[in-house]
């Protein structure tokens, strides 16, 4: 085979310059409650000034700076949130009690906070040693977003903070773009499903299920066909009936072995292979290409990740997200790694890069005993992936890593 095994970082880069290069795909409408991991195929506009109005951002009392600073001043009413203010202008001398969110009258330019006066007979002073600044607790309209202004460009993935935001700006309806469909094919005589009791010789089939759900987290949703046997035949059809998904995903059958068959039935199907393994551990025998578009379906990008399945959960998240964001409309971006620092030494692995199973409490991250890429109980017990690059030397307790969180 002329394709080539990659180091992490060369890999991860081909996947992302294939990635750069999707067309965004179709859109729909969607209602703003559905529209949570949705991504934004238009931009959302400011309908109006955000804030809309000069905003308290105290309880306290609306009053112009200067006046409060020099002398007492009498209150004259009250304003809570969402109440107009119809009276006439504040004259000097005079304050307006305000509560958190209510809009500030014209004329006065400072919120004080209620525990910053003393009040009497109807008065508040400032209480010793206080000053009040001209804008002190009070956000002006329009600081936040003018009206008109892009405030969710095309590309962003909703969750909670951006609906927030979408509907302050009256957004009950979204353009997003059509989720992508994943084809996720387990292959393995070894396979059996959940329900069946499986022999001593057989294990239950927990890659569709947890591919399945990585896929559904990161936009795509998710075709798990049943388990395909160790059969050319077998797994020719398994394909064939993943043409008119968007994404191709197979565990399994890509090492080495007598029974490990995905290449050559890919490579009889005229697929392109970028690389056929990466120098990583869990997940070297990782593969990535394309099968050829025929008349009746698009080319359609594959990886065939490991058959262990912390391998295939790992190959996953590090390497087959990017190009599903990029099928979701989302773009080409790079796995979100973060930096803690490492709790305990680890032994050097010059050839490979790791990512291993690990837990992070606070800042402090420490790799989970596990019996390798097969051990599901420890990767269970982690909540992050630790990245340890290939290098002669080993890491030492308090050096800063990256990690890739779960």
């Amino acid at each position: 085979m002329s394709e080539p095994v990659l180091g992490f970082n060369d890999a991860l880069a081909l996947v992302l310059e294939h990635a750069a290069a999707i067309h965004p795909p179709e859109m729909e409408v969607v209602d703003l409650p559905s529209s949570r991991g949705r991504v934004l195929a238009e931009a959302i506009l400011a309908d109006r000034d955000q804030p809309p109005f000069d905003r308290s951002t105290r309880d306290g009392f609306a009053v112009r700076a200067a006046e409060l600073n020099s002398s007492p001043l009498r209150v004259v009413g009250t304003l809570g949130a969402g109440e107009p203010w119809w009276g006439d202008s504040l004259a000097l001398g005079e304050a307006l009690e305000i509560m958190t969110g209510a809009g500030v009258p014209v004329g006065l330019d400072a919120v004080v906070m209620v525990e910053h006066v003393e009040q009497a007979g109807g008065s508040i002073r400032l209480l010793e040693g206080r000053a009040l600044r001209v804008g002190e607790n009070i956000l002006p309209r329009g600081s936040e977003a003018r009206a008109g202004q892009i405030v969710l460009p095309a590309g962003t993935t909703m969750a909670a903070a951006e609906i927030a935001l979408a509907a302050a700006c009256g957004q009950a309806h979204l353009q997003v773009f059509v989720r992508p469909q994943v084809a996720i094919v387990a292959t393995g005589d070894e396979l059996v499903e959940i329900h069946e009791s499986p022999q001593p010789q057989q294990i239950r089939n927990s890659n569709s299920y947890a591919l399945a759900s990585l896929a559904e987290a990161a936009g795509g949703i998710a075709r798990c066909s049943p388990i395909v046997p160790d059969r050319r035949d077998a797994l020719h059809q398994a394909i064939d009936e993943a043409r008119a998904s968007d994404l191709l995903v197979l565990s399994g059958g890509v090492s080495m072995g007598r029974y490990d068959l995905v290449e050559e039935v890919l490579r009889d199907l005229g697929a392109e292979f970028f690389f056929t393994g990466v120098r990583m551990q869990p997940g070297r025998p990782l593969v990535f290409g394309r099968l050829p578009a025929t008349a009746q379906f698009p080319a359609l990008y594959f990886f065939g990740l490991p058959g262990n399945p912390v391998s295939s959960q790992v190959t996953f998240r590090a390497f087959v997200e990017t190009m599903l964001r990029a099928l979701s409309g989302a773009g080409a971006s790079r796995p979100q790694f973060v930096q803690a620092t490492l709790g305990a030494d680890v032994p050097a692995k010059p050839e490979l890069t790791r990512l291993l199973p690990a837990r992070l409490e606070g800042t402090e991250v420490t790799l989970i005993r596990w019996q390798g890429s097969g051990d599901l109980a420890a990767n269970a017990q982690g909540n992050c992936y630790a990245l340890l690059p290939a290098r002669p030397e080993g890491f030492s307790a308090g050096e800063v890593i990256r990690i890739l969180l779960r």
